[in-house]
């Protein structure tokens, strides 16, 4: 999935695309890099047209921020293998037995809520283990190995739940996990802003980062360069299932309930997320940014065409909608990204075919004088 649209092969390089002289072409050239961000942008504007007395009000981005924090760590936890050419489903399947996992520990096992919460966390890293054995050690395709141990996570959480709500007293400094508020605006939209800041100086500033961007380009050419690529990809199936982990602690702090049927819908926004995010900003890349460019995208347009009394099955055909298009907008990108490149090789084929064909002539004269 992630490897469908080749590393750089969107961002500018003047060398083959040469300078572009007028400003059509400027805005031609950046439409794949910022796109996206001005769709968004223009989105909540028309949104706010529209429905000046309820979009554009406090109270609906704090909804917003509050309803989209889950989804936009899950999209950050995928975006990590997606990094490394992986794909990881068990973001989708997780969260259900993790956010159920921290409540019922808490409820009917006595556990202080900051022990839960770490072991929530461990059970979740120990899972991204066995996910990153199942792909480097048994050579199983990612999609297939986390659809089955995703699948087999789900399972345990309708055995531990018996397919019944998990409810009990819990105590306030676990609600307010999710529940608080910093600066008039939900603790979980900064939750999101550190985990983001984070992975974007990891992967952007890091020897780390440019060897799991190295990995996801060319996975044998990391390793003839000497980058161990089995422990790299091991431990970015980690960190993306003690993300997961976590949103599952925040998912349960904010709902105090815990049900299997929560947390699967979760699945398809969060990949929507994280592969839009190789759309814009650094396109034909998977990027921090990028990815929560794309849950902003999702989340703006759900909201909008909600308040205009949009039907329950709105969310998930915005979401696929929104994702082939971004697919189709990159490919015809690329397209004509490629197609420049040949040109302009060609081009220059033209003009160095004289200059070789003289240079020949020049160096065969002298062994026909002699």
């Amino acid at each position: 999935m992630t490897t469908s649209i080749q590393s750089t092969a969107l961002e500018p390089d003047t060398a083959l695309d040469g300078d572009a002289a007028t400003l059509l072409q400027r805005l031609v050239r950046a439409m794949p890099v910022y796109g996206l961000v001005v769709l968004t942008v223009g989105l909540a504007v028309l949104f706010s047209v529209l429905l000046p007395d309820t979009f554009p009000t406090l109270f609906n981005l704090r909804a917003i921020l509050a309803d989209k924090s889950v989804i936009a760590i899950l999209a950050l936890a995928a975006t990590i293998p997606m990094i490394t050419g992986k794909i990881d489903l068990t973001v989708g399947y997780g969260i259900v037995l993790w956010h159920i996992l921290a409540i019922s520990l808490q409820t009917k096992f006595g556990v202080p809520w900051p022990v839960a919460v770490a072991i929530v966390m461990a059970c979740s890293a120990l899972f991204g283990v066995l996910n990153g054995l199942l792909v480097e050690m048994a050579q199983i395709d990612s999609f297939i190995a986390t659809l089955g141990t995703g699948t087999v996570i789900y399972a345990v959480a309708l055995w531990h739940s018996g397919g019944r709500q998990v409810v009990g007293e819990l105590p306030e400094g676990f609600v307010d996990l999710a529940g608080g508020n910093f600066l008039g605006l939900p603790i979980g939209a900064f939750y999101v802003l550190a985990i983001s800041l984070v992975m974007w100086l990891v992967t952007e500033f890091t020897p780390l980062g440019r060897a799991l961007y190295v990995i996801g380009a060319n996975p044998k050419a990391a390793q003839l360069n000497g980058i161990a690529v089995r422990q790299h990809v091991m431990g970015a199936f980690v960190a993306s299932g003690a993300l997961s982990g976590f949103a599952g602690v925040l998912l349960a702090s904010r709902l105090q309930i815990g049900q299997a049927s929560v947390g699967l819908e979760f699945l398809l926004p969060a990949l929507v997320g994280a592969f839009l995010g190789s759309t814009t900003i650094r396109p034909g890349r998977v990027n921090v940014w990028g990815t929560l460019i794309g849950v902003a995208i999702l989340a703006i347009g759900i909201s909008g065409i909600q308040q205009f009394g949009g039907a329950f099955f709105v969310e998930p055909l915005f979401n696929g909608l929104t994702l082939l298009v971004s697919i189709g907008i990159a490919g015809w990108a690329q397209q004509r990204r490629n197609h420049s490149i040949k040109r302009r090789i060609a081009e220059r084929q033209l003009i160095d075919a004289p200059a070789v064909a003289a240079s020949s002539a020049s160096t065969s004269s002298p062994s026909t004088a002699g």
